[in-house]
């Protein structure tokens, strides 16, 4: 897999001619200012023209509650492929092109972006392990970090909303491990159906979760409170996160898409004030973009140290969230097949 090497820089600009694909990671900077004739020409942009299906992501814009929910597929690995990245890059950036415009001013259409997923029992189990062991052994370190930067690029656009006044809310009907517990944590809702578990369980092959874990953390709860998260490795129940205030509501199973919907109907009328505080929490507690990328640059070089029986272990790590994802997918396939005939 070929990925440029281009290190995200804030006077990058991003355009069509430059797309991202599953081998052609491209360069994922803050949005530059597309203010001028191109951007001025415009004059709607139709958030239902972003709706589809693809492998790694479905998207869905319900105009009743300006709500686009956003669905990870995990047609490949349960975890943040380049496929996946490469998908939520592209929305991101459609996203923010369609709704910056002075056209848009005054009526923005969308309010919330909702991010779930379809695997049964996983949102997101994190980084691309698979990938990982690959480019670890074979000494790849541009390549390892070029993907590291990615991840950073994605959430910490979710974090910014895109500088749009935007809601995001993770609706969680499953497990959300590594960089998926990271991923998590950039919205400003966190929703979760009981029997969902969280963790980081790097530590576990000698690593560290190097995407906004310690960062995100530090802000909710406190450094040592954070460091005892990453250090322990151990799966969380729901419940438990809901005490330290890393989880805002917890509902039962199959009830998690119907408490998005209520919590964004009884909060229609309140959405600007919530939107005001989401900006002064990140002005009172910034993460900053130079943070995160020079954190994930720590965990490239601590990835690239591994020794061949960290190795093994991530290889055992990675063979058991496939399996799982063989399982989840197991009941949908066998009732296809039963209505195939």
């Amino acid at each position: 897999m070929a990925i440029p090497n281009r290190r995200p820089s804030h006077g990058c600009a991003e355009t069509d001619d430059q797309p991202w694909s599953q081998s052609n990671i491209a360069c994922i900077a803050p949005f530059p200012n597309r203010r001028g004739p191109a951007a001025d020409n415009v004059v709607s942009f139709d958030l239902h023209d972003l709706e589809g299906h693809s492998d790694a992501l479905s998207v869905r814009f319900e105009a009743d509650q300006g709500s686009l929910w956003c669905t990870f597929n995990h047609d490949e690995r349960p975890c943040f492929t380049p496929k996946l990245l490469d998908a939520l890059r592209r929305l991101q950036i459609r996203l923010k092109r369609g709704l910056s415009t002075p056209a848009m001013t005054g009526r923005m259409p969308l309010r919330s972006v909702v991010w779930t997923s379809a695997t049964p029992g996983i949102w997101n189990l994190g980084g691309d392990l698979a990938l990982f062991i690959e480019l670890i052994r074979a000494g790849s370190s541009d390549q390892l970090r070029r993907y590291a930067h990615a991840c950073v690029d994605v959430v910490y656009h979710n974090l910014c909303k895109l500088d749009l006044p935007l809601l995001t809310i993770a609706l969680v009907q499953g497990d959300a491990l590594g960089g998926g517990f990271e991923a998590v944590l950039t919205n400003d809702v966190i929703i979760a159906e009981r029997g969902s578990k969280f963790g980081l369980p790097e530590i576990l092959f000698n690593m560290f979760p190097g995407m906004g874990a310690y960062s995100l953390l530090c802000r909710r709860l406190d450094g040592a409170r954070a460091q005892q998260l990453l250090l322990s490795g151990r799966l969380y129940e729901v419940e438990e996160l809901e005490a330290m205030g890393l989880v805002d509501l917890v509902v039962d199973p199959g009830e998690g898409e119907a408490a998005v919907r209520e919590y964004l109907t009884r909060n229609q009328r309140r959405h600007h004030v919530l939107h005001a505080l989401s900006q002064v929490r990140r002005r009172c507690q910034p993460v900053s973009y130079d943070e995160l990328i020079d954190v994930t640059d720590i965990w490239v070089a601590t990835a690239l140290a591994l020794d061949e029986a960290d190795l093994r272990r991530m290889e055992r790590l990675a063979a058991a969230q496939q399996r799982r994802r063989a399982r989840a997918h197991m009941p949908a396939e066998r009732a296809a097949l039963s209505a195939a005939g």
